[in-house]
């Protein structure tokens, strides 16, 4: 995405009125906007009317508005610029729920612009009317009403600002329709008045801090470093760091891709499904360098029990994660790129004198990498669901942007594609949004048009919003929807089969009078769609079948079926430690 041009060059006249939409429309292009997924409806047509006169501005058109702000979410993801979603009042509105509460835990930045229904209507339970401000205020970051026609250029600056400034997050506008409608002459120099959050926005590192930092590495043995999503924007810095003192890197599911999952010093991704090495070097592990992460339930397990031998440095964005779940030896509050830099040249400066040798810890590592690497086991002719992301991750050579839906085959995506760069793996980490990939697979591929997109899916998953097929063939996105069909929800089995003795409630999702078949048939979804597909059922088939479908131009569909007794390993139970972690096993077990 262009960044706005120094000089805008207007649609109208300095001093011509014009109506409210079409200001937040210029307000949108003033900011280098170039793509909005946008579902019109009766309080936000003004908008789409506006739309339809921007020569800047494309709209893509969802079929659904979750489909729209989980796209916006792809959109930002893939690009690290804001996403932008638009919906009408009412249902339109309340169908961005999902998708602000995910940005909102994964830190994205977006800006969701909905409309209202006509100022003097609201809280008269008038048609389509929710009050949208109150019920999306914990889940965003910032949300505004728009009572003064006046102030659209300031708001849509301020929102823009916030959604990417300090931690990002999302942003709610919502403009009620008689502003919408409304003639102004905007001022387009009203200043930003957020002066309390600039106030509390970290600022630089001290370099007593960085230097302590420093200190503790070279009088460690056994230092991890532990990134996360807020890593992303700083991939050149940390890779400088790991290249200045050897040491390893675990990675978050957020984080996967910050440092190049390839490259030696990667122990990949730790937590619950994490590597056995990841897991066991923050163990044992005697300095743990949190970069970027929260302390997620899903990586710790047990708090007392997470790298209880290791002194902790924290350093995050937002002072709210500092000591929230993990209390910290050292914290510094502040971007990490600022102080990977500031560390990065303190150890250039001493380099030297400096003399760093973890050659030891890293051989212990390496020895849990031959005596646990990440494998499957085979199911006679039957496709492997692990085998199936290692051959997709050969035939793109790891170079595809990869979304995912949630569950099992989202921890496979994460455990079994290498990712090289920042910004290739995108997924819905911390709400865990089941319908996720198809429409975030969407938004990359109108971020990054020349890129290769992989929608990496469940059956489950991938029904939560499959109208979304019908955009990728209006649209002519060149998406790949690679389907892990088990006919069940698989995580939930996996859980069903570990711990409630195989007990099955309501997780088959197939047709129960037909158990012999595939149900529903996903090849005429695309079909409907007018998107090609393919099912592949037998392992000697995959290769071809998935090089076809990357062979194809445009959209495709290739719906691989797999057994669904096939579990997520390595697995540390909720709430365990390190010591409690399971590698072995599957459906075909009783436990």
């Amino acid at each position: 995405m262009p960044a706005a041009p120094e000089v805008f060059i207007s649609r109208f006249a300095p001093d011509q009125p014009r109506k409210g939409s079409d200001v937040l429309v210029e307000a949108l292009e003033r900011q280098g906007v170039t793509s909005v997924f946008a579902y019109p409806g009766g309080a936000s047509m003004e908008i789409h009317q506006g739309l339809t006169r921007s020569f800047i501005i494309r709209n893509v058109l969802p079929r659904h508005e979750q489909g729209g702000v989980f796209a916006a979410e792809g959109y930002a993801r893939a690009s690290g610029l804001p996403g932008v979603c638009i919906a009408t009042s009412g249902p339109g509105a309340t169908n961005l729920v999902s998708g602000l509460a995910d940005a909102m835990l994964d830190s994205i930045p977006l800006v969701a612009i909905t409309g209202q229904v006509p100022r003097c209507m609201i809280g008269t339970d008038a048609f389509q009317e929710t009050p949208i401000v109150d019920v999306t205020r914990s889940i965003t970051k910032h949300n505004y009403l728009v009572l003064d026609v006046e102030d659209i250029p300031r708001i849509v600056n301020e929102a823009f600002y916030l959604a990417q400034s300090g931690r990002p997050g999302p942003v709610l506008i919502d403009i009620p329709k008689d502003i919408q409608q409304q003639l102004v002459v905007p001022d387009w120099n009203q200043p930003i008045r957020l002066p309390g959050y600039n106030a509390r926005l970290p600022k630089a590192p001290s370099e007593v801090h960085l230097e302590q930092i420093v200190r503790l590495v070279s009088e460690s043995k056994k230092p991890v470093l532990y990134v996360g999503g807020g890593c992303l924007n700083s991939s050149e810095e940390l890779r400088r760091f790991v290249e200045l003192t050897g040491i390893p890197v675990a990675s978050t599911l957020m984080g996967l891709g910050a440092f190049p999952l390839t490259d030696e010093l990667s122990l990949q991704m730790l937590g619950m499904h994490g590597t056995v090495y990841a897991n066991y070097a923050v163990d044992k592990s005697d300095l743990l360098l949190a970069f970027g992460v929260r302390f997620d339930d899903r990586v710790t397990g047990k708090l007392e029990a997470f790298a209880s031998r290791a002194k902790i440095v924290h350093i995050d964005i937002d002072s709210a994660e500092i000591g929230k779940n993990k209390q910290p030896h050292v914290s510094v509050c502040a971007d990490v790129k600022l102080a990977l830099e500031g560390m990065n040249r303190i150890l250039e400066g001493i380099g030297s004198t400096l003399k760093l040798d973890f050659s030891e810890w890293r051989e212990e590592l390496k020895e849990q990498k031959v005596k646990h690497p990440l494998t499957f086991k085979t199911f006679e002719d039957a496709i492997p669901p692990q085998y199936a992301i290692q051959l997709l991750d050969k035939l793109t050579d790891g170079n595809a942007i990869i979304s995912t839906g949630v569950g099992q085959h989202q921890m496979w995506a994460a455990q079994f594609y290498k990712y090289k760069r920042p910004r290739q793996w995108l997924t819905s980490g911390g709400l865990g949004a089941m319908g996720f990939g198809l429409p975030a697979a969407m938004g990359a591929a109108v971020a990054k048009p020349d890129a290769v997109v992989v929608d990496i899916d469940g059956d489950g998953s991938f029904i939560m919003n499959v109208q979304e097929l019908a955009t990728l063939r209006a649209e002519k996105l060149p998406v790949k929807i690679m389907i892990l069909n088990n006919q069940h929800l698989g995580m939930v089995v996996q859980w069903e089969d570990r711990f409630y003795k195989a007990n099955r409630a309501h997780t088959y999702l197939g047709d129960p009078s037909r158990e012999s078949e595939i149900f529903p048939n996903m090849l005429k979804f695309a079909e409907a769609c007018n998107v090609p597909a393919a099912r592949v059922t037998k392992k000697e088939d995959l290769r071809a079948a998935i090089q076809k479908m990357l062979d194809t131009p445009g959209p495709y569909l290739l719906d691989v079926i797999v057994p669904h007794q096939e579990h997520v390993l390595p697995m540390i139970p909720s709430g365990g430690a390190f010591k409690d972690i399971i590698t072995e096993g599957d459906g075909r077990s009783s436990y």
